[in-house]
């Protein structure tokens, strides 16, 4: 099986068995996507959703934030993970899209980048969620997933595992699959114990393959 075939007969797969696939962050506005995204680094998404109802509610945009102090948004967001660097990012990164970009999220992966706080990962989701732009976020579970199933070979960076899926797929689908390979890592492709035995993905997949149940 050459590598383009192994990319055609996953996404089939996924586009049949998984025709709606998206992020599982609550919000309603690219700022509050924003937010939730720089909230969700090293931590789960059911623990942010649990957190921004009350954040929102206090600060629904970036012009009410930039007022605020990384002390009052600290009050907010302190049963995440590392909870003094976000609120010092979240007020910083509202108070450069008041004085910067007109309080509006800027779509551009490069501009996003100089927000505090927004990473090459935040921005790619940000980008592909919000504005629909071929970006490929890679995060631990699109790092894992994208190697046990062959789809990337020895890359060892997320930068370099997100060229190479952004080679192989189909620009339109790159959206998509972004969350396929997420929730195929959270839910099905665990980290320490896999459940390849349910798997729909073991025809194809180089792990399932070298590790036989």
């Amino acid at each position: 099986m050459t590598k383009q075939e192994r990319y055609e007969a996953i996404l089939d797969w996924f586009q049949t068995h998984v025709p709606v696939a998206e992020t599982e962050l609550h919000y309603n506005s690219p700022f509050q996507l924003l937010v939730a995204v720089i909230l969700s680094a090293q931590c789960t998404d059911k623990r942010v959703n649990l957190v921004t109802p009350a954040l929102f509610e206090a600060f629904p945009t970036a012009e009410v934030m930039a007022e605020t102090t990384p002390e009052v948004i600290f009050e907010y967001i302190k049963s995440v993970s590392y909870p003094n660097n976000k609120a010092k990012h979240l007020a910083g990164m509202a108070r450069m899209l008041v004085s910067d970009y007109h309080g509006e999220v800027p779509g551009d992966i490069k501009e996003l980048m100089k927000l505090p706080g927004v990473g090459r990962k935040t921005a790619n989701v940000v980008a592909s969620v919000v504005f629909n732009q071929p970006a490929m976020a890679v995060d631990t579970h699109v790092f894992r997933v994208s190697n046990r199933l062959g789809l990337t070979e020895n890359s060892k960076t997320p930068l370099e595992t997100e060229r190479e899926l952004v080679r192989y797929i189909p620009e339109a689908l790159i959206p998509k699959a972004h969350h396929w390979l997420i929730l195929h890592g959270r839910y099905v492709c665990l980290a320490r114990k896999p459940k390849c035995e349910s798997c729909g993905l073991q025809p194809w997949c180089k792990y399932y393959h070298t590790h036989p149940l």
